[in-house]
């Protein structure tokens, strides 16, 4: 896959079938429309090429709003398009010029002028242009006027719910793992540097490895217990996982750590890739660590049981 960082240096693309947006985590709704735009262009003899923005809109357009978390860091993006088989990815700084681009403008200037696709390929809800106030029957007008064809691809949906990118942040934040993989058509992921906590894990022989994400825009799952696998890299690994304010422990605040099956090395300062794979329990406060460190059997044997099946 050629990746593009902007526009001021694209290469000529051979017949360019196009689509666009943010593909948040590159869900399964995502991955049709892409499917679907990788046979196009096979079909007509050319390339497939995606525009994406970085950072996401949302950032520039409501910058007072700091409640968005993202699905997918740009690198875990590059990573999905390239393994569906995408030819080319765009990627365009979302910046104020671009977000006041009027619908006619951003297709003239930036579709048309810099890339010349003969084709566009978008989902059923695809606004663009300053406040996205460019719609299906825009592109259909302006493709006429600029000679590319335009197709608009329905809804998609699984077990009768709609796929988007929201809905499945609402999942993580509820701790619901399985519905956001079935929307997502993968576990869901994050990454994390492993960093020096409390300790306090040794002392009732739950050693955790605790993690400082490597994006801090990236969406976490909620607060409570997990079945987890873990990659150090290539290595995986099977755990339990605590995100939240560990209310037993005085003072230690929020944390996201993972103690790790079958494994007892010191990986201070290297990258763990961690897999969500169930939530098994919310927070809880103990009346000291004897009476967690019970509870973290129970948690230990149910994590196996889950992970093994």
């Amino acid at each position: 896959m050629k990746i593009f960082e902007g526009i001021a240096n694209l290469t000529k693309i051979k017949n360019a079938v196009l689509t666009q947006g943010t593909f948040d985590g590159v869900h399964l709704g995502h991955q049709r429309i892409l499917k679907h735009l990788i046979a196009e262009s096979k079909r007509l003899n050319g390339e497939s090429v995606i525009i994406t923005f970085y950072p996401h809109p949302r950032f520039i357009v409501q910058p007072e709003d700091n409640n968005l978390k993202l699905l997918s860091t740009l690198d875990e993006k590059k990573a999905l398009l390239e393994k569906l088989g995408i030819d080319n990815l765009i990627i365009i700084p979302f910046d104020e010029h671009i977000s006041n681009l009027s619908p006619l403008e951003y297709i003239r200037d930036i579709i048309v002028e810099k890339i010349g696709p003969i084709k566009m390929i978008v989902g059923y809800d695809h606004r663009f242009g300053k406040n996205r106030s460019g719609s299906i029957i825009d592109l259909m007008k302006f493709a006429e006027t600029f000679n590319f064809e335009v197709e608009q691809i329905e809804a998609e949906i699984v077990t009768e719910i709609t796929v988007s990118s929201t809905k499945i942040r609402m999942a993580l934040a509820l701790g619901n793992a399985h519905e956001a993989a079935t929307l997502l058509g993968y576990p869901y992921s994050f990454t994390g540097v492993v960093v020096k906590g409390m300790q306090l894990g040794r002392k009732i022989g739950y050693k955790t490895a605790n993690l400082h994400l490597k994006d801090s825009l990236k969406r976490i799952p909620g607060n409570g217990v997990y079945a987890a696998h873990a990659y150090i890299g290539t290595k995986k690994l099977n755990g339990m996982m605590s995100i939240g304010n560990n209310p037993t422990i005085k003072d230690k605040g929020n944390s996201i750590e993972i103690h790790l099956f079958n494994f007892d090395s010191e990986i201070y300062d290297q990258t763990l890739k961690i897999e969500v794979v169930k939530k098994i329990r919310e927070e809880k406060k103990f009346s000291n660590l004897d009476a967690l460190a019970l509870q973290l059997q129970k948690d230990e044997k149910e994590c196996r049981a889950i992970l093994r099946s």
